[in-house]
């Protein structure tokens, strides 16, 4: 109506003459839209586009259908392990294999895996909607499935777990009664000490027979080679009978007994004090000097070692007490040139002690540790010019075997300032190294042909000529 009036408003300005041909143009307008307006009255707006519209309200149905739950009863197709078509209107288990036959334009479906079929299906219902996601569980679920739980450990135990429970007891044993036996297997178990404590009453008991103690020795031995079992040794007493054993009438249990003594010593010092003043140093050197088995006398000669090394006051009573005679007359006997061998070895070892300490007191420049001054009171090189060492090592040089010339060389170069003018006098000594001399550059010739970088018998040789070069 609006449009009419703008419409017969605008001719009025207009001439008189052009009014006819406006108001039949007029007419024909008002009558057109009237006419549209009439076949359009269900539309919302007259000039919108019906097929947008359309669109529209069919998404906004579909839409509700979807989120409205689907209450059709579906039918459920049971696939078997060949392909079958799908009909319209039946569900498939999930899981199931389903493909698009593109030469019928059918659906099909077979098994994939069985078990898990079988446990899908089974408890489902011919008419019963199927639920596709197995996996999933509503709130509702959830709460029911704890419940159910709580409901489960507050019942009373089924026939099946007392069965069960019966099963367990008779299998496994009560704590209480496995505890009662750990007790009584306490008190069968011994510690070091005690069992020290057992072979030290049983070597020293006068029941005993020879062969026992000799076991009972046995065994200490294997105990005190650790320093803290050598120590509750010293500590119970047992130390000094094992040294009071090295004075039996059998030569078996000195043997054993210094072999005890031996292990006990070695890097001990608390116990190698111990047994200086209780006066195993007298007893072992005392064995050295009489008549017994070269068996005994090396396990003798091991404690005597053992005791020595790294203890300057036992070499300073070493001296005192005649310890160089005593290891002179033992290498010069006949058939002890395994002992002369280990006798050698010691003083080797005694010289390069004192050096070494010497050598740190003047790196450090600690000119007055109390070790270097123990160290110092051992006036071990007087005492074996004066016993006669420098011609016994020229000697012993002559001995069959590489490794005891080896250690024979390495005491004469310990003994080269001491000895220097003895070694220069003794010809026989020079023939006897250039013998070795020879032998050795053949031996070590042979090892570079070989292919040895660095070889033994080089090493001797360049001791040998080191000699020769010295008391030329």
């Amino acid at each position: 109506m609006n449009s009419a009036k703008f419409l017969t408003m605008a001719p009025q300005s207009r001439p008189p003459s052009r009014m006819a041909p406006l108001g039949m143009l007029l007419g024909l307008l008002m009558a057109f839209c009237f006419t549209f307006c009439l076949s359009r009255q269900n539309q919302e707006f007259a000039l919108s586009n019906p097929e947008k519209s359309s669109t529209k309200e069919t998404e906004r149905t579909e839409t509700k259908a979807e989120e409205e739950p689907d209450t059709e009863v579906l039918e459920v197709f049971h696939p078997t392990h060949e392909w079958q078509a799908l009909g319209p209107g039946q569900a498939v288990p999930a899981g199931s294999h389903v493909r698009l036959n593109l030469q019928t334009g059918a659906r099909e479906v077979k098994l994939q895996y069985e078990d898990n079929f079988r446990n899908n299906l089974k408890g489902l219902k011919k008419g019963k909607r199927l639920d596709v996601n197995t996996n999933t569980y509503t709130s509702q679920d959830l709460k029911n499935a704890l419940a159910k739980f709580k409901e489960g450990a507050e019942m009373e135990s089924s026939k099946e777990d007392k069965a069960r429970q019966a099963e367990v007891k008779r299998l496994f044993r009560p704590i209480e009664e496995l505890k009662k036996d750990f007790d009584e297997l306490n008190v069968v178990i011994e510690t070091d000490m005690q069992i020290m404590v057992r072979l030290i009453n049983k070597f020293n008991s006068s029941s005993s027979s020879l062969e026992e103690k000799i076991a009972a020795l046995f065994d200490l031995e294997y105990y005190v080679h650790q320093m803290d079992n050598a120590q509750d040794l010293l500590s119970f007493g047992g130390l000094q009978v094992v040294i009071n054993g090295l004075n039996s009438t059998e030569p078996l249990l000195k043997e054993y007994a210094a072999f005890v003594l031996g292990a006990a010593f070695s890097s001990n010092p608390r116990v190698q004090v111990e047994a200086v003043e209780g006066g195993a140093l007298q007893k072992l050197l005392v064995v050295l000097a009489t008549e017994h088995p070269l068996a005994t006398k090396k396990k003798v000669l091991f404690a005597l070692c053992s005791l020595l090394r790294h203890f300057p006051y036992a070499q300073q009573q070493f001296l005192k007490l005649g310890g160089l005679q005593v290891l002179r007359t033992l290498v010069q006997e006949k058939g002890t040139e395994v002992l002369a061998v280990r006798v050698v070895t010691l003083l080797y070892d005694l010289l390069t002690e004192k050096m070494f300490a010497e050598e740190e007191a003047e790196l450090t420049q600690d000119t007055s540790p109390e070790k270097l001054q123990q160290y110092r009171q051992v006036h071990l090189l007087p005492g074996l010019r004066e016993q006669g060492w420098c011609e016994i090592t020229a000697h012993l040089l002559a001995l069959p075997g590489h490794d005891a010339r080896e250690k024979v060389l390495q005491t004469l170069g310990a003994l080269l300032a001491t000895c220097r003018d003895h070694y220069c006098q003794d010809p026989s000594l020079g023939r006897t190294l250039a013998s070795l001399q020879a032998e050795y550059q053949a031996l070590a010739s042979l090892e570079l042909q070989d292919g040895e970088d660095e070889g033994y018998f080089r090493d001797l040789l360049s001791s040998v000529e080191s000699l020769l070069k010295e008391l030329r």
